[in-house]
């Protein structure tokens, strides 16, 4: 059996750890041939791999940050030649059948299973493993690197807090987060952040303005908020609606227009912190930690989910179940079809616990009317 292995779309630590133990697994129990095609889709397109159980290439691999393989986040249907960006999806069905694959794992985030998803439906035998610093790839209940980059970013937090402390700023720390607040949630909480701004709940300054008052009243002059990147005001997503729903007739089609206006907002964390500091007289400062949660080694959790999801894709190759996502949910290790997967994101649901638990310990999520038992 000949499988191709592929790591696509941002980075996450684990990824080396997922590779390594794709490898062992099919080394000691299987007769398998396995090429890792470099830079993603990108290699797998322009042919380009190595054999990853040759000489020492999974030797030293688990503790290391990155991927061995590279990656990239062109996808096959848009993605660079000499005339632009162009769809070159018939190019990676090619590419499978002249490498005489009789599968394809890719490790990849939430677009990049979307991908997948349409390789499946032409026909190829395709297996994914989930990876997300972000957490928000759906079905499973952690995706390969979380857990790293929430340790990063809980640590980051912590040193924050205590510089705020000292200066008496509000100290604006901006985290991963294009459309779900796992990591900001689960960092801010972790690190005890006085206000946690995520994308599925937009907030109301006046509600964050007021909570660093009372803060201010107790003797507590300094702050530390904790934003997702694409964290919105609930003032600016009731315009961008607005505007979508003149742009479009349908849902679908309000949908992308709603996209299209967000990307003109960019800098909204920036416009969060100069309201806060004219509001309250104290001075802001912003940290981005942007892709520092993406590197390092990963920690033990993302070593131990990446080896187990690389031996149950190992499994699946050999059983021949395809068109499936390698995933963990409530704590068991087991598969889900990708058309469940594809083209869907993970948000925190508005009764979780991370959300009732920072309503009780007083945590500003920047409403005032949120309900929780």
């Amino acid at each position: 059996m000949r499988v191709g292995l592929i790591t696509a779309g941002s980075d996450s630590p684990g990824v080396n750890a997922a590779i390594r133990g794709f490898g062992k697994a099919v080394a000691n129990t299987h007769d398998m041939e396995v090429l890792g095609f470099r830079d993603g889709y990108l290699g797998l397109v322009e042919d380009r791999k190595v054999n990853l159980l040759e000489g020492n290439m999974l030797s030293g691999i688990l503790t290391q940050g990155g991927t061995i393989l590279g990656t990239s986040r062109h996808l096959p249907e848009r993605m660079p030649s000499p005339q632009g960006l162009v769809d070159r999806t018939q190019e990676a069905i090619e590419s499978y059948h002249r490498n005489k694959l009789d599968a394809l794992v890719i490790i990849g985030d939430n677009k990049s299973q979307l991908a997948a998803y349409h390789l499946s439906q032409a026909g190829l035998n395709i297996i994914t493993m989930p990876k997300s610093c972000e957490n928000d790839v759906p079905l499973t209940d952690k995706s390969i690197g979380f857990d790293t980059a929430r340790e990063i970013a809980t640590q980051a937090i912590d040193r924050l807090h205590t510089n705020a402390n000292a200066t008496h700023r509000i100290m604006l720390v901006e985290l991963l987060g294009n459309c779900s607040g796992w990591l900001t949630m689960g960092a801010g909480l972790a690190a005890g952040a006085d206000v946690i701004l995520i994308p599925e709940i937009p907030y109301d300054f006046d509600v964050i303005i007021d909570a660093i008052h009372r803060r201010k009243a107790a003797g507590r002059n300094f702050s530390l908020v904790a934003v997702a990147e694409k964290a919105r005001s609930k003032e600016l997503v009731d315009f961008m609606e607005l505007a979508a729903s003149k742009r479009a007739e349908n849902a679908e089609e309000q949908e992308k227009a709603f996209e299209r206006i967000e990307n003109n907002y960019s800098a909204q964390t920036l416009l969060l912190a100069r309201r806060l500091g004219e509001a309250t007289d104290l001075e802001t400062h912003i940290t981005i930690l942007g892709s520092l949660v993406r590197g390092g080694t990963p920690t033990a959790a993302d070593r131990l989910l990446a080896n187990q999801l690389a031996e149950w894709s190992v499994k699946m190759a050999v059983e021949g179940q395809f068109g499936r996502m390698a995933c963990r949910i409530d704590g068991s290790v087991t598969s889900v079809p990708l058309d469940q997967v594809a083209g869907k994101a993970k948000v925190i649901p508005p009764d979780h616990d991370w959300i009732r638990g920072s309503y009780r310990v007083g945590t500003c999520l920047g409403v005032s009317d949120l309900h929780c038992s």
